[in-house]
């Protein structure tokens, strides 16, 4: 078997947006170095200036060297029918496979990362960054931060993890669709293996330890492993790669109870990588204001982040049909619940009609008394109710509890306990952050599985 040992260095850290500015190529048979290519790319757009002081290459340097598209014909027939290695190989194989791409290759390899196969066959090391794994095992690294000189030190540090590989990592690593392949480097698979075929919430951490994703999943494994499926080469994905070193995990009993806590989790945390949910709003709200007459107006309005509506909606005719509602049961002026102009109210036509406000015969006060009774009485529709469901273990249930409306918590209660004292229920589940997202769905869940909930009143 063959390796294709590889290092570049590239004007920036993703390849949609970049291109390669330096590319060294080591033909490795698991002893000794066979072959060596190395070469400058003119990668047709500026090299930042911090890019050129870590790898000393400039723009006057590359200015007359071959671009990418000269050199793809060499590099490809270099990298055929060999494993593609590299330190950190999911970086250099994204910009290799991408700049192949664009120059009318197909590219696809097996693929080692000398950061994994370093940690699993070097284990306990202070650090795994090419230069200091070099320092501490004695080897030899010159020009570093420059293709070549990165090269040869990865390839020495190939020959020597062959040499001390008694269980057979590499081996294992290449056989079939081996996750060690395409994890982020610096992620232990054995976090991946461990992780649950169960509805839950899963938490992606940096190098520091802060948290920078949270995402919900049917099933957890499978759900964590799709994110590193694919090595696309844009910005976005390469940054998340890059940034992830450990993983955890919250088992919950439903897809519903998974959908609630990531969105309570996204909105505790606020996760750099979570961009669902930051701006949501169900789409209209019913609206009270008050006219220079000193009238209350109802209406229905798009949400807006400065405005606390009295009563949510998820469409202009629900929340239309709502006020209707209201203008017949509480003889409301059409007009002045912005659904009729001046001499369009329809006086009569809604339930018993408006006292008709419009030719001023009440006072203001007398209709606007009205209106808090319509708001209020709206506001005790909203209903107090627990989704039950199955439990993560067989003598429990979950428990949703919406109280007045407003998403108060959920957890686990035994099977069969009594369901009449709501007080009690509140103290023996976990008290959550209530938000329009979380309503929406318990609502929509409840109307589709009525059977699942238990009324209080």
């Amino acid at each position: 078997m063959l390796y294709a040992i590889v290092d570049i260095e590239t004007t920036g850290s993703y390849a949609l947006g970049n291109g390669i500015t330096e590319i060294a190529i080591a033909i490795h048979d698991g002893r000794e170095i066979l072959d060596f290519y190395e070469t400058l790319v003119n990668p047709h757009r500026h090299i930042p200036i911090f890019i050129q002081s870590l790898t000393g290459i400039t723009n006057d340097m590359v200015a007359n060297a071959p671009s990418f598209a000269e050199v793809a014909g060499k590099i490809n027939e270099l990298l055929q029918d060999k494993v593609f290695v590299a330190h950190n190989v999911n970086f250099d194989y994204s910009f290799v496979k991408h700049q192949l791409e664009a120059a009318g290759y197909q590219y696809d390899a097996r693929k080692l990362c000398t950061v994994r196969l370093s940690r699993k066959i070097l284990p306990g090391l202070k650090s795994y960054s090419l230069g200091k794994l070099c320092h501490q095992v004695g080897i030899r690294l010159t020009n570093h931060h420059r293709a070549g000189g990165d090269t040869m030190a990865t390839a020495h540090l190939f020959t020597m993890l062959m040499e001390e590989d008694k269980e057979g990592v590499i081996h294992g690593m290449l056989k079939g669709r081996n996750r060690e392949q395409y994890i982020p480097p610096h992620v232990p698979v054995e976090q991946i293996d461990n992780l649950p075929q169960t509805p839950g919430v899963y938490y992606f951490y940096d190098a520091k330890g802060k948290i920078v994703y949270v995402g919900k999943a049917v099933n957890i494994f499978k759900r964590v492993k799709s994110h590193f499926s694919n090595n696309k080469p844009n910005k976005q994905k390469q940054d998340f790669l890059r940034d992830i070193y450990r993983i955890s995990y919250k088992e919950c009993a439903t897809d519903l109870m998974a959908h609630i806590l990531e969105s309570v989790e996204i909105r505790r945390l606020w996760p750099v990588y979570n961009r669902s949910q930051r701006g949501y709003l169900p789409q209209f709200g019913l609206l009270v204001y008050e006219d220079r007459n000193g009238y209350k107006r109802l209406a229905i309005e798009k949400n807006k982040h400065q405005l606390k509506p009295v009563y949510t909606f998820n469409t202009i005719v629900e929340g239309h049909q709502r006020l209707r509602e209201l203008i017949a049961e509480f003889q409301l002026c059409t007009r002045l619940c912005n659904l009729a102009k001046g001499a369009d109210c329809e006086h009569g036509v809604l339930g018993d009609g408006c006292a008709d406000p419009c030719t001023s015969t009440e006072g203001v006060d007398v209709y606007n008394d009205r209106v808090d009774s319509a708001i209020s009485w709206l506001q005790k529709q909203l209903p107090t109710f627990a989704l039950l469901d199955v439990g993560i273990g067989q003598d429990e249930q979950s428990c949703i509890l919406m109280k007045g409306g407003n998403f108060y918590g959920m957890g686990y209660i035994t099977n069969g306990r009594a369901l009449d004292n709501i007080e009690q229920l509140q103290k023996d589940i976990e008290p959550l952050q209530d938000n329009d997202y979380i309503r929406n769905l318990i609502y929509k869940h409840a109307a589709a599985f009525p059977e699942k909930c238990v009324a209080f009143s």
